[in-house]
């Protein structure tokens, strides 16, 4: 998840820089405290499809409704938590954010965001019956339409085909994480300066822990049992974990424990890598007409060990805040922003691999974006259909998710439980150390939830 992408608070020197320097953060349309009487303010992350948004709404969306857009952009871990500070307040500061199929089912219960199915219902050029099921399900709570997608993703592992047929390495269609622990550790110097893979080990919930959960869903791990005993410490989430640590400090990218989802992208843009295991939405980038790797990236299963798959679930929505008083143009940005026509747009103009895809099945019957991205397209088509967040190891769980525990306590606790690991990631801590301080925190979520 990018993605991705609710975690540790932001620090205050990064929110009043962001603040000071506005401008710099806000995109087409100006700052963020416009006071026209069209203009909506939209806060949302800072990944290359939300760029390709700034780039195209002042010349389309606002050229032909008349409504100036505001955009705040920050990156995953501080937009999050930003949002969650002013929905959560119902500041009404901004009118559309990005959120996720995490946070949208727990907004809505808490009454932060205003309901959509009516405006859905009412915009048949919007097609709500062609957003892919998984998607839609995930955004609705209570029979009610919270949020509406504008990409969605599941994983996959990213390898350079060019690399391995000159190492003469073979990558299976379906491969297990030993097996690519083998190709990491041979395609290791396969150039200069390259590491054999990148995985996440910046902290945050839905950074570092979404991977690796999804490696510890495989391995035979999880966080709570059925009964909500937390089970961080277990052998088979510290199998998992340990595998996760030694991995990437023995053969992932420079700077582990800082990067996340950007900074793997450009490790392996800038060939830094020979593999990345992370969000199906990365291969657009990669195969964008400006990158060096273009044409030169294969797409593989996400790797599992006792699993059949082990793909996650994850969109980039947009929800409306309740306190809005701006929702009906918020309607027309969000319609338009997860449109079939935007998606023709950024294909016409910027390139069809780029179009925010994974949402629609349109999509994936349009010959001109299946001609584009045909090397990652079925692979990312297959793992958002046996992507299963009520079912993703091998036991009962109390709480869907698959990269995270669908409960709002989560948010601390991953981020908390993150920390500790990119620690391990740094060498500053064993993995076991850190599993031990995890699962203290584990059991106090637990005992929340075991006692009703």
């Amino acid at each position: 998840m990018r993605k991705t992408v609710l975690r540790r608070t932001a620090p205050l020197g990064a929110l009043v820089m962001c603040g000071a320097l506005l401008t710099a953060c806000a995109g087409a349309g100006g700052s963020a405290g416009s006071s026209a009487s069209h203009s909506i303010n939209v806060l949302m992350v800072n990944n290359p499809q939300m760029a390709d948004l700034q780039k195209l709404t002042a010349a389309n969306f606002t050229k032909q409704t008349g409504i100036k857009v505001n955009f705040t952009v920050l990156p995953e871990n501080d937009v999050r938590d930003k949002i969650t500070q002013d929905f959560s307040s119902q500041a009404g500061q901004y009118d559309v954010a990005t959120i996720s199929n995490y946070e949208t089912p727990i907004y809505a219960k808490n009454g932060w965001l205003a309901p959509l199915t009516s405006y859905a219902k009412k915009d048949t050029a919007f097609d709500q019956g062609d957003i892919l099921p998984a998607m839609q399900d995930s955004l609705t709570s209570s029979g009610q339409i919270y949020a509406e997608p504008f990409y969605g993703e599941s994983s996959f592992l990213m390898y350079r085909k060019d690399v391995f047929k000159k190492k003469g390495l073979t990558m299976p269609a379906h491969p297990t994480w030993q097996q690519v622990a083998t190709l990491a550790a041979e395609a290791d110097g396969a150039q200069s300066g390259m590491k054999g893979i990148c995985l996440r080990g910046l902290p945050g919930w839905g950074e570092l822990m979404a991977p690796l959960t999804t490696v510890v869903n495989t391995m035979g791990g999880t966080w709570f049992d059925k009964d909500w005993k937390a089970q961080v410490d277990s052998p088979a989430f510290t199998k998992a974990t340990q595998f996760y640590v030694d991995l990437v400090r023995a053969h992932g990218e420079a700077g582990a424990p800082q990067s996340g989802f950007a900074e793997c992208l450009n490790d392996m843009e800038q060939s830094k890598v020979a593999m990345w295991y992370d969000a199906t939405s990365a291969a657009g980038s990669l195969e964008s007409s400006d990158s060096p790797v273009a044409g030169k990236v294969g797409y593989v299963a996400a790797p599992v060990a006792q699993t059949k798959s082990s793909g996650w679930l994850f969109t980039w929505a947009w929800g409306v805040q309740k306190a809005s008083t701006h929702q009906a143009d918020a309607w027309k940005f969000i319609s338009w922003a997860s449109s079939k026509k935007y998606e023709n747009l950024v294909g016409a103009k910027l390139g069809w691999s780029r179009v925010p895809a994974g949402k629609r099945s349109s999509t994936y019957a349009n010959p001109q974006y299946v001609a584009a991205a045909s090397a990652f397209a079925d692979a990312t088509a297959t793992a958002l259909k046996a992507a299963d967040p009520n079912n993703p190891g091998v036991q009962p769980r109390p709480a869907p998710g698959i990269q995270f525990v669908g409960i709002p306590e989560f948010t601390d606790l991953g981020t908390q439980v993150s920390q500790q690991i990119s620690s391990a990631i740094a060498g500053r801590t064993g993995v076991k150390q850190a599993l031990k301080a995890s699962q203290s925190l584990a059991e106090k979520v637990a005992a929340k939830y075991a006692a009703k």
